[in-house]
């Protein structure tokens, strides 16, 4: 029984695995791969409590879960896309983690942290699916690249965080499901040594954390 379900699970992975639209790449989709998990755990679990009958509930409830908990994330993230689709801002799921990666060029002035008025009907975007999923903490953080010294570059990339939260809250967020942090020229995600990397590296990072 357990080898049945093990492999009615896998089929489902399998024939689940779908083309990333932005990536090109091929992926299971998140949800149907929670949910292959969940049906897996829950029926080991219910097969070790009452055989093959415990392994069928357990499939079935371990199924649920997984739905409940990747479809949320799943949800928010295609609405996110869609919401923020040419704005500049990329949208990466991780698990029960979505990250929204603001270009330093698009939202501030160069060394200032006072939100380009362009930009704020991207942020008011983003507010508006950050409330209706209400069951996330937001951590926002600022970075800087390695030009300047470290404290100067803490400093700013803090003041830019907070401005994104303040903006945030204005726009309806609850402040206490909002976590700020400056880090400056620490976590690159390219190389310093060009004009392009430092720029990558300049930017506000929203991370939306599953808290169900």
């Amino acid at each position: 029984m357990k080898k049945t379900l093990l492999a009615i699970t896998m089929t489902t992975l399998l024939t689940a695995c779908t083309t990333n639209p932005y990536t090109g790449e091929n992926q299971v989709a998140k949800t149907v791969w929670t949910t292959g998990i969940g049906t897996a755990v829950g029926a080991g679990t219910g097969a070790l409590i009452g055989g093959k009958k415990g392994a069928l509930i357990g499939a079935g409830a371990g199924a649920a879960v997984g739905v409940g908990t990747g479809a949320y994330m799943d949800v928010q993230a295609a609405k996110l896309r869609k919401e923020l689709l040419s704005t500049g801002v990329q949208v990466q799921q991780n698990g029960n983690q979505i990250v929204l990666i603001m270009p330093g060029n698009v939202t501030f002035g160069t060394n200032q942290a006072t939100i380009e008025p362009q930009f704020e009907p991207v942020l008011a975007a983003v507010a508006k699916v950050i409330k209706e999923y209400d069951k996330t903490k937001v951590q926002i953080i600022g970075y800087t690249d390695n030009t300047g010294s470290v404290a100067t570059n803490n400093t700013l990339s803090l003041r830019r965080a907070n401005s994104v939260s303040n903006f945030l809250r204005l726009n309806g967020v609850d402040i206490n499901r909002i976590i700020v942090d400056g880090l400056g020229p620490k976590n690159p995600i390219a190389s310093n040594k060009t004009a392009k990397g430092r720029e990558q590296n300049r930017r506000v990072e929203i991370t939306l954390i599953n808290m169900q």
